[in-house]
């Protein structure tokens, strides 16, 4: 047992009353604790669902945001870019009831010369969706065996790359199975959505449901210094933009005194579906991922459409969100999402 991690614990786990904010400082040190197992199986759980049930503050994120920086893998910056690195923060325990679009939106950006950099675990706990490797390996993408180096290589051969939670970061893996024993998802869930796994000028994308989780995660990034952030009330908590309701997105403005402002899309105003599509089963879902990879015209196409212009427009490449839109309409005709795709295998397997 560690002492020192029992008077963390102690701090916040004292009730609803009583229990008192851990500084930045306590907060990277009860992280760096479970990580590298100095805390017992008991503590972690105990902290973790204590935790949960006392709500993070924006402080203890950027503490905790400081250990996963100290201990996990990160990327290297990529020379001669013209775009900061995306990173698209995604809920680990993956998508249940909604068609993710995410991979074809990391595709769309790299043909753009947008780097993008994704990262995730396996099948995971409480949601057990499915997760980002799965939709790779599906389209012929096995990101599970890559070396640092290799996802280095990838990253700027292709602008893409991908940092796999169990080969990475496995000191995070290892607690994974506190989701399943707990049967909750701890905070540990919201600091994934904004870990930044690089070294270079970054673009952070990340999902949230709840409003005070995105304040939680602004007040982490500004503690933190991270000026470039897309905040999206996305589907199922991830970063993608909603067809059957406007979805509402905070983005950071220097020109604001706060820092940053609110937008506001409405597909309609695009002539553009209002339903999004059900993951009603993956092999249809895959399907239909693969007649856009063709060209061919999917029931995925819209939100496809909506998702990569807003993109586009918001990672600088377009002027606006109607241009952006209107790129990923011509480029849906065509077979470059295919020929990137080839691209990623052809250097996964060099």
């Amino acid at each position: 047992m560690s002492a020192e991690f029992r008077e963390l614990l102690k701090k916040v786990g004292s009730g609803a009353h009583t229990h008192k904010n851990l500084t930045r400082e306590e907060a990277h040190q009860a992280a760096t604790m479970m990580l590298t197992g100095e805390a017992t199986p008991a503590q972690i759980g105990a902290f973790l669902i204590a935790h949960r049930i006392k709500r993070p503050t924006g402080i203890e994120l950027a503490g905790m945001l400081d250990a996963y920086s100290d201990l996990g893998a990160k990327l290297n910056t990529i020379p001669h870019i013209s775009y900061p690195l995306t990173i698209l923060g995604i809920p680990y325990d993956g998508r249940s009831r909604t068609a993710p679009i995410s991979p074809i939106t990391a595709l769309i950006l790299a043909c753009h010369n947008i780097p993008v950099l994704m990262h995730g675990g396996k099948t995971m706990p409480t949601k057990y969706g499915l997760p980002l490797i799965e939709i790779w390996q599906n389209l012929g993408v096995n990101l599970t065996q890559l070396s640092i180096e290799k996802a280095q290589n990838l990253l700027e051969e292709t602008n893409f790359s991908f940092l796999y939670l169990p080969e990475h970061f496995p000191l995070a893996n290892k607690l994974v199975q506190y989701r399943e024993e707990i049967g909750k998802r701890p905070p540990l869930a919201t600091l994934e959505l904004i870990w930044q796994p690089y070294t270079g000028n970054s673009h952070l994308i990340a999902g949230f449901v709840h409003p005070p989780t995105e304040k939680m995660i602004r007040e982490a990034l500004k503690i933190r210094g991270i000026e470039q952030f897309t905040l999206i009330k996305g589907l199922e908590g991830s970063p993608d933009l909603k067809l059957g309701q406007t979805t509402i997105i905070c983005v950071n403005n220097t020109q604001r005194e706060e820092g940053y402002e609110y937008l506001k899309i409405h597909p309609e105003e695009f002539n553009l579906s209002r339903e999004d599509v059900d993951l009603k089963d993956y092999e249809s879902y895959y399907q239909e991922v693969n007649k856009l990879l063709q060209g061919q015209q999917s029931i995925l196409s819209d939100s496809v459409i909506l998702n990569g212009g807003f993109y586009l427009w918001r990672c600088g490449f377009s002027s606006s969100l109607k241009d952006g839109i209107d790129t990923v309409i011509n480029l849906l005709d065509t077979d470059k999402l295919f020929t990137k795709l080839e691209e990623i295998k052809a250097v996964l397997n060099s």
